[in-house]
């Protein structure tokens, strides 16, 4: 791509004369056919044309522009709900993407390795909460989107106060600690209450893992990439989703549904998309990948995410 030619120059020559014999024409139909496997004649959609446009003329501008950092794996636990990893995710119009699975207490992160004109490598495209688990309805009131919509937003609504109760508590805490700061010591019992409620956290992750499995179908109206996802799946929880305009514009957090298939493939619905990601396990073997400790990990995550924005 030449310096001097502007995205929009791109897009009008690429839009509109699609049969020109121009460079930049075949340049894009030979990316599109080694990338997608696809011809221009293929894709019907006009936004689809516009994203996939935008895409092409993305990885071109960046092309010879890279930054490399290591990667480390994320660690596991026997209390995670599956082993973390790498996984390919369908995201679209955007194609497939590469996201690592990591879980951390109470939360799983999705972030991804691979990135998009919306949203760059390194941010954190799902949050699972494992707190809340999602009792989905059966299987014909599954296919209708406004009752998913209603037992999702009504999760919502409950962790948001329960966010705000803990802050409460919080600012109650430090205003005990501070009106006592001459007490040294802890109250008698408050590291048994703690134990106590971090095991019953613990067998309530446990009991979230069983392995009873339950019909599952897409509502309709859900967008999917393709119709092969599997129709059981294990248990599903509350998320949110990260979304973004075009250069990662106005991002915010929406909510979604998270689903875990088996092992090795999980899901999760884009309520304000009304659209469906299938992720699967990418079981590759990697040399000397594993992070040296959990901080260590950490730490990645957090560099990965500052470079991204």
């Amino acid at each position: 791509m030449q310096p001097d030619r502007s995205p929009s120059d791109v897009r009008w020559k690429a839009r509109g004369p699609w049969g020109a014999s121009s460079v930049l024409a075949k340049e894009f139909r030979t990316w599109l056919r080694e990338e997608w496997g696809r011809t221009l004649e293929d894709i019907f959609h006009e936004h689809m044309q516009e994203l996939i446009l935008m895409k092409f003329i993305y990885t071109s501008q960046y092309d010879n522009c890279l930054t490399y950092r290591r990667i480390y794996l994320p660690p596991s636990s026997p209390d995670d709900l599956i082993k973390p990893g790498l996984f390919k995710g369908t995201y679209g119009s955007h194609g497939l993407e590469i996201v690592m699975l990591s879980f951390h207490g109470k939360k799983a992160k999705g972030t991804k390795i691979t990135g998009d004109p919306n949203i760059p490598a390194g941010q954190q495209t799902v949050e699972i909460d494992l707190a809340h688990p999602l009792q989905l309805p059966d299987i014909e009131n599954l296919r209708d989107f406004s009752e998913l919509s209603r037992i999702v937003l009504e999760v919502q609504e409950q962790v948001r106060r329960e966010e705000q109760e803990r802050e409460h508590r919080q600012e109650e805490e430090d205003h005990s600690q501070q009106a006592a700061s001459h007490l040294a010591a802890k109250p008698l019992g408050a590291e048994d209450a703690e134990g106590e409620e971090t095991a019953a956290g613990a067998e309530g992750a446990t009991q979230d893992k069983a392995p009873a499995s339950q019909p599952f179908v897409l509502p309709m109206g859900v967008i999917s990439r393709n119709e092969d996802y599997p129709r059981t799946c294990r248990i599903c929880f509350y998320g949110t989703g990260l979304i973004a305009g075009h250069g990662f514009t106005s991002p915010e957090r929406t909510p979604g549904v998270f689903v875990l298939f088996d092992d090795d493939r999980f899901g999760f619905i884009w309520l304000d998309l009304k659209s469906f990601s299938l992720y699967s396990r990418i079981k590759v073997s990697f040399q000397n990948a594993e992070a040296p400790s959990r901080e260590a990990f950490d730490e990645m995550l957090k560099n990965i995410q500052s470079l991204a924005t």
